[in-house]
């Protein structure tokens, strides 16, 4: 019975990577619409209302330089991955209660992956890696 459970684990971590194919376009056009307002990502950005992204795959929330976090965000034990990504931004209240994060959410699954294909791909310096 351990090696049916392995399997079913195997398939179903699987179906989930192809059910969310991330579209790095779809991403750009979803953060143009629904996070440039307050965040900035690439070689120029600074701080908005909220904080830069770059170098978001990784990092430890609440640590990009010169930001005024909320304390919530500043002593939260995220560190931002695909997964930590994907619950915050689905409802970022709930994950983070007392962040000062405007967004209601993104309650799609596709555009999560679509948008986290999209930040992952920027350095913390910026550039787009290779």
């Amino acid at each position: 019975m351990p090696g049916a459970l392995r399997i079913a684990a195997a398939l179903t971590v699987a179906f989930s990577a192809t059910a969310f194919a991330q579209d790095i376009q779809k991403g750009e056009t979803s953060f143009n619409n629904k996070c440039l307002t307050c965040h900035a990502i690439g070689v120029d950005a600074g701080n908005k209302i909220g904080p830069p992204l770059n170098g978001l795959n990784g990092r430890k929330a609440g640590a990009a330089a010169n930001f005024n976090y909320s304390a919530a965000m500043k002593n939260s034990a995220i560190v931002w991955n695909e997964v930590t990504f994907r619950e915050f931004i689905a409802d970022p209240k709930a994950k983070t209660p007392g962040t000062k994060m405007l967004i209601t959410g993104i309650k799609s699954d596709q555009e999560i992956s679509d948008l986290w294909a999209y930040v992952k791909q920027f350095n913390a310096d910026g550039n787009v890696k290779k």
